[in-house]
């Protein structure tokens, strides 16, 4: 797997985490050229459970697991311990998202990290960090959604608040674990230090919440939900269509005066109570109604060539299988076809970050339980043959 390009080629990540947020970081490390040593149980982590399935394989496992060498290993057994301290004495970053506590309780506290392989950079994702009064308590991404304060401001005004169509909290946490860990690699370059980085679900959620959380503090503003209606400008919501829906923005005072020309309502923009942004909010109903009545007979594709040629951002509210199929996607190669040598062709998502000197590459499937065991056990650890099978038969691999 490791071909020397890609901006992160020669690093090796050893791999502890499960779920989404940590192999999701793993993944765009590996993706970027890192070396990456995934390990889990010997009957393959809880996520290769979850649906849907791709001939009795977990579709939830192929996408955050690519360009990774898998291996299994029982940490709860004594036998373990040489073998994840020699796989950490090889390796230039650890990701785990365990609870707080448990790479200690395994024996693998970052100062013990530290004795193995000097300058060795720890990435812990974990819910609520590994500090305060919550740390210790489990969250998956829904409770991350309720307990950062989006959940209340997502779903219609007046409805219950709803989760976001996605595992936003898990995607956004895994995310900042990989900017961390290029963060302390450009850190170790610099002074030949490694470091722990700590990042919690909630922290990257709330930090995510715009303007909210510092209007309410600094201005006591306390914000609703707002359905699809975009908080600062007008108009720009989702409009129903002959054969859909389209979300319309046009705002700003440039954009405002075209979608009215556009949608032949001059009018409106000659009307004083329109003419500004604060205008305008204060009287988005009438204008919503009057963009929905010019929308509403209009099939999609008419709508998007009188905006098109009007030069008003506007969106299809597509469905999944019109996304994956279209042009754009293509084109940007967000579907890439990847052959597993058990599983045939899988088609999993794209590399969004691209580089035109060291681009990222998909060099390898999403592997299966085991599959890579005697590539990181005995190429890479040096075990022999004798060695893997007795480990294998008592369990530990």
């Amino acid at each position: 797997m490791t071909d020397g390009t890609g901006a992160l080629a020669g690093i090796r990540v050893l791999d502890l985490s499960r779920f989404i947020a940590g192999p999701l970081c793993c993944q765009i490390l590996g993706d970027m050229g890192a070396e990456v040593v995934k390990i889990e149980r010997p009957s393959g982590e809880d996520a290769r459970k979850h649906a849907p399935f791709h001939r009795q394989h977990s579709v939830y496992t192929m996408v955050y697991n690519r360009n990774k060498y898998g291996a299994t290993l029982d940490t709860r057994r004594p036998e373990a311990r040489a073998l994840l301290e020699d796989l950490v004495r090889r390796s230039d970053i650890v990701v785990e998202n365990y609870r707080p506590g448990t790479m200690e309780a395994m024996g693998l506290p970052y100062p013990r990290l530290q004795e193995l392989r000097p300058g060795i950079i720890l990435v812990s994702i974990s819910g609520f960090g590994q500090t305060g009064p919550l740390a210790r308590r489990a969250l998956f991404d829904a409770i991350a959604q309720a307990t950062s304060g989006l959940m209340s401001l997502t779903g219609p005004p007046d409805g219950e608040p709803t989760l976001a169509g996605t595992y936003i909290a898990d995607y956004i946490a895994g995310f900042h674990g990989a900017m961390g860990a290029l963060l302390a690699l450009l850190h170790r370059d610099r002074t030949g230090h490694g470091q722990h980085v700590d990042v919690a679900s909630l922290d990257a959620l709330f930090a995510s919440l715009g303007t909210r959380p510092s209007a309410y503090a600094m201005l006591g503003e306390h914000p609703r939900r707002n359905g699809s209606r975009d908080l600062l400008t007008g108009p720009a919501n989702v409009f129903p269509a002959a054969d859909g829906y389209v979300y319309i923005h046009a705002g700003t005072d440039p954009l405002f005066p075209r979608l009215c020309r556009a949608i032949g309502r001059q009018d409106l923009a000659e009307n004083e109570r329109f003419s500004s942004v604060p205008g305008r909010m204060a009287n988005i109903e009438e204008l919503e109604e009057a963009v929905a009545a010019w929308t509403k007979g209009r099939p999609c594709d008419e709508i998007a060539h009188v905006l098109g040629e009007a030069g008003i951002p506007f969106g299809k509210v597509s469905e999944i299988p019109e996304v994956v199929e279209s042009e754009q996607i293509k084109a940007r190669e967000m579907m890439l076809d990847v052959d597993h040598p058990a599983l045939g062709t899988l088609r999993l998502p794209g590399i969004p970050i691209k580089m035109n000197a060291s681009p990222g590459s998909v060099r390898k499937a999403p592997p299966l339980v085991g599959e890579d065991n005697d590539h990181v056990y005995g190429r890479l650890l040096g075990r022999s043959d004798e060695e893997i099978a007795r480990l294998k038969s008592l369990g530990v691999i």
